[in-house]
């Protein structure tokens, strides 16, 4: 029997997404689903981007019922994310335009939005360090991957990472310049296009892309991937599905000090 690759909780009426992965008791990862919140259509309901044009006060509502939900330490470190490679530190402050957040310090909330785009969180095994990455293609291709891994004290080896929801390959059609900036650094990167049927198209596969990246730094401890928000679209946020008008799902990522689990507050 295969391991599950997610685990779905109900907290407070939101529902999170779980890994089921290697990191230790003290580090803490969820990702929300579109469920739990106030936003009304079409980012019903628990949409937690202040972008995309739903109501602030919505936005607002939704991201304090997370934080209360979750019983989180502190509020989220938000990013505005440009699908590049810069990596932010949360002692910074001001929301940086970057695309991944690094933090050795303990009750720091790092904070990924997606609705088709892979989430990725990553933890030292021993829980000293954690990071979060928002990789879509162009992302994955330029190397936001590896350096978010750059930024960790201990080698690849060392360090567990889930993938989150994503767009299956299913449903993302891509063209030949999305397998060219792959295909280009890596040849080994042809192993996530698949030919579509329609001549100089291909379904890439977000979750394969990042496993070759990963296992190509040196990661071994790689859970998660394969939920798709497209053919989940009734529970997940997709940008494809809903034609560029939609919500976005956070992926989150902090550590306990003490190392106690999780424990969310009960209504």
């Amino acid at each position: 029997m295969k391991p599950k690759l997610f685990m779905c909780v109900m907290t407070n009426n939101i529902e999170l997404i779980t890994p089921n992965w290697c990191a230790p008791p003290g580090v803490h990862a969820c990702t929300t689903t579109r469920l739990g919140g106030v936003s009304a259509a079409p980012f019903h309901t628990l949409n937690l981007a202040t972008h995309v044009q739903d109501a602030p006060p919505s936005v607002i509502e939704n991201r304090r019922r997370l934080k209360a939900a979750l019983a989180l330490p502190a509020e989220p470190f938000w990013l505005n994310q440009v699908h590049g490679t810069t990596v932010a530190n949360p002692q910074n402050g001001a929301l940086p335009d970057a695309d991944a957040a690094f933090t050795d310090q303990p009750d720091t909330v790092l904070a990924i939005l997606t609705a088709d785009c892979l989430s990725v969180v990553f933890a030292r095994k021993d829980g000293g360090e954690i990071a979060a990455a928002h990789a879509g293609w162009r992302g994955l291709a330029a190397g936001i991957l590896e350096a978010t891994l750059a930024k960790f004290s201990a080698p690849p080896d060392q360090i567990a990472v889930w993938l989150g929801p994503a767009i299956g390959p299913a449903f993302f059609e891509v063209g030949e310049e999305v397998r060219d900036a792959f295909v280009r650094r890596h040849p080994a990167d042809a192993a996530g296009f698949t030919p579509s049927p329609i001549p100089g198209k291909y379904q890439a596969d977000l979750f394969q892309l990042a496993r070759l990246k990963l296992l190509r730094a040196g990661v071994r401890a790689i859970s998660g991937g394969g939920r798709c928000t497209f053919s989940e679209s009734d529970r997940l946020f997709s940008y494809r599905k809903d034609q560029g008008h939609t919500g976005r799902m956070a992926t989150l990522i902090w550590r306990s000090e003490d190392g106690s689990p999780l424990q969310p507050a009960q209504a």
